[in-house]
C-alpha cells in the first residue's frame, strides 16, 4: 500500500498541472487531483483504455470538455508519488474510475466550467392544452436504461417515466428501469428530490444498468409481446466508439463495460414480431446504433432518434441536471418542459392530436444544444409516424368540450393526482371517440353525396 505523500508534494503537482494549461484552456479545462496513490502496474481508469502506472504515481485528471458526456477526449497527467515530478501525459476517453463501487477520490482544484444546479428560471407561459390521449390497441412496454449514471441521466429517465405513466397511461408494471446499481444511486450520490418539480422521485428502478439486465429485460418480453404491441426503448448515460464505423458502444455498470451496438441490436432481433418499436438514445456516439437497430428490428415499424452521430459526443445542460436532447425529446412527448412550462413551439406540426416519433425528434433537433448532432432513422414512413397514443380522428370540438370540463380540475389538483383520475376515464373516452368517428364517417358520406349533387347541378355531369 502506497504511503500518502506530504501535502507539499500534492501542492507541487497542482501547480505544475495548472501551469501546463494555455491561457485559453485555463478558461475551459477542469482539473481534478486523485487522492488515491497508484502503485506500479496498477490500471488507471477503465481497463480497455490500457493505461497503467509505471511507478508509484499521483494522477491529475484534466477534463477539456466538462459539459460533454463520456467518452470524449481528456487527459491523465501522471507524477512521481515521492517527489511530485511530472512523469507523462496519457490521452484518455473516460475519467479515472475503474469501478463505480470504488471510493470516490477525485477532488477538483481548478473548475472554470461549473454547473449551477439551481438556476433562476422564468416561465411566463403555461403549456398549451392537449387533448387527453386515447389508449391504443395492444399493450405498450418500455425499457429505460442507464449504466454509469450521473444524476442528469436519472433525471431524464424520471421525466420520461412520469410522461409515460401520467400523460400516456402506461402501466408501471410494463416499464422496466435499469440504472446504475439498481437503486436511485448515481455517480453523484443517492438522489432524493427530482429538480423538475421538487418532489420525490417516482421512478421504480428494477435492476442494475448492465448488459445482463438489459438482455434479461428483452428476454422477459419474448413471451409477452405480441403482434399489436408497442415497445419504447430509451438509453442514457455514457457511450463511445472505437474510432471506426460500426464500433459504437453503450457503457455498463459498474466498470465502464462496452455493450456494442451490434450485440445490442442482435438481442432485439430475438423478439417475436410486434407492431412498433420507438427508440431514443442519449449517450455519446449513439448514432452508431441507428442503422443496426433498424436492420435487426422485428417490429413492423421502427424509429430511432439519437443525440449524436457516431463520431461525436452528446452534451449536458448548463445546470448539470439534464441531457438537452433527451430532455427536449421527452418534453415534446409530454407537452411541457420538466418544470411544467410551455414549449418553444407546438411539436404537433400536422395538428392531428398526437406526437409522432419524427415530430418529437424534429422538436428536440430544432431547440438543440448547438454542440449536439442529433440524427433520426426510420424503417419506413410508418416508423416516423409511431406515437405513444393512438391515431384517431374526431370532430374538432371534442377537445374543446374536454378542455372546458377538465380545466378546473387540472388547475386545482397536483399533476399526479389529476392524471390518476383522468386515466380512470380513458376506456370510456375511447368508446366515445369511436362513436364520434362512426357518426363522422356517416355524415361525411351523406355530405359527399349532397355536395356532389350540388356541384353536378352547376357544372353538369
Amino acid at each position: 500500500m502506497a504511503t500518502r505523500p506530504d501535502d507539499s508534494v500534492f501542492q507541487r503537482v497542482r501547480a505544475h498541472a495548472f501551469g501546463t494549461l494555455s491561457f485559453e484552456r485555463r478558461q475551459t479545462t477542469n482539473l481534478h487531483l486523485d487522492e488515491h496513490i497508484y502503485d506500479r502496474g496498477e490500471t488507471i481508469g477503465p481497463e480497455f483504455q490500457k493505461i497503467v502506472a509505471q511507478r508509484q504515481s499521483i494522477l491529475v485528471f484534466a477534463d477539456d470538455n466538462p459539459r460533454a458526456n463520456f467518452g470524449h477526449d481528456c487527459r491523465y497527467l501522471l507524477y512521481d508519488a515521492a517527489t511530485g515530478t511530472f512523469d507523462r501525459q496519457a490521452p484518455a476517453r473516460f475519467p479515472p474510475i475503474a469501478d463505480a463501487k470504488q471510493p470516490k477520490t477525485l477532488r477538483v482544484f481548478h473548475e472554470p466550467v461549473r454547473f449551477d444546479p439551481n438556476p433562476i428560471l422564468f416561465h411566463p407561459f403555461p403549456p398549451i392544452w392537449r387533448c387527453p390521449i386515447i389508449i391504443p390497441e395492444g399493450t405498450r412496454y418500455a425499457i429505460l436504461y442507464s449504466g454509469m449514471s450521473n444524476k442528469r441521466h436519472l433525471n431524464d429517465m424520471e421525466f420520461l417515466y412520469r410522461t409515460l405513466v401520467d400523460i400516456y397511461a402506461f402501466n408501471p408494471a410494463h416499464i422496466q428501469v435499469l440504472s446504475y446499481d439498481g437503486t436511485l444511486n448515481t455517480q453523484d450520490g443517492v438522489q432524493a428530490i427530482w429538480p423538475g418539480d421538487g418532489t420525490a422521485y417516482r421512478i421504480k428502478v428494477n435492476a442494475q444498468g448492465n448488459r445482463a439486465a438489459f438482455e434479461a429485460a428483452v428476454d422477459h418480453l419474448k413471451t409477452r409481446i405480441h403482434a399489436l404491441d408497442s415497445l419504447l426503448i430509451h438509453c442514457n448515460n455514457h457511450g463511445d466508439y472505437d474510432g471506426t464505423p460500426g464500433t459504437s458502444f453503450l457503457c455498463t455498470y459498474p466498470n465502464w463495460g462496452k455493450y456494442y451496438n451490434a450485440d445490442f441490436s442482435a438481442k432485439l432481433a430475438e423478439l417475436p414480431k410486434f407492431r412498433q418499436l420507438i427508440v431514443m438514445l442519449e449517450q455519446c456516439n449513439s448514432g452508431g446504433f441507428n442503422g443496426s437497430i433498424i436492420a435487426k428490428s422485428t417490429a413492423a415499424a421502427t424509429s430511432v432518434a439519437s443525440a449524436a452521430i457516431e463520431s461525436q459526443s452528446s452534451y449536458v445542460s448548463a445546470d448539470g441536471n439534464w441531457d438537452p436532447f433527451a430532455r427536449d425529446w421527452i418534453a415534446a412527448q409530454a407537452g411541457h418542459d420538466p418544470f411544467g412550462a410551455a414549449l418553444a413551439f407546438n411539436p404537433d406540426t400536422d395538428a392531428d392530436g398526437r406526437i409522432e416519433a419524427e415530430e418529437a425528434y424534429e422538436y428536440a433537433n430544432a431547440v438543440k444544444d448547438p454542440r449536439d448532432s442529433p440524427n433520426f432513422s426510420e424503417s419506413s414512413e410508418a416508423g416516423g409516424d409511431i406515437a405513444l397514443g393512438q391515431d384517431y380522428i374526431v370532430w374538432w370540438w371534442w377537445c374543446w368540450i374536454l378542455r372546458e370540463v377538465l380545466e378546473p380540475y387540472r388547475i386545482k389538483l397536483p399533476p399526479h393526482e389529476y392524471y390518476q383520475r383522468l386515466h380512470r376515464l380513458q376506456s370510456e373516452f375511447t368508446k366515445l371517440t369511436a362513436e364520434l368517428d362512426k357518426t363522422s364517417d356517416g355524415l361525411r358520406k351523406e355530405m359527399t353525396t349532397k355536395v356532389s349533387a350540388l356541384v353536378g347541378s352547376a357544372f353538369g355531369k
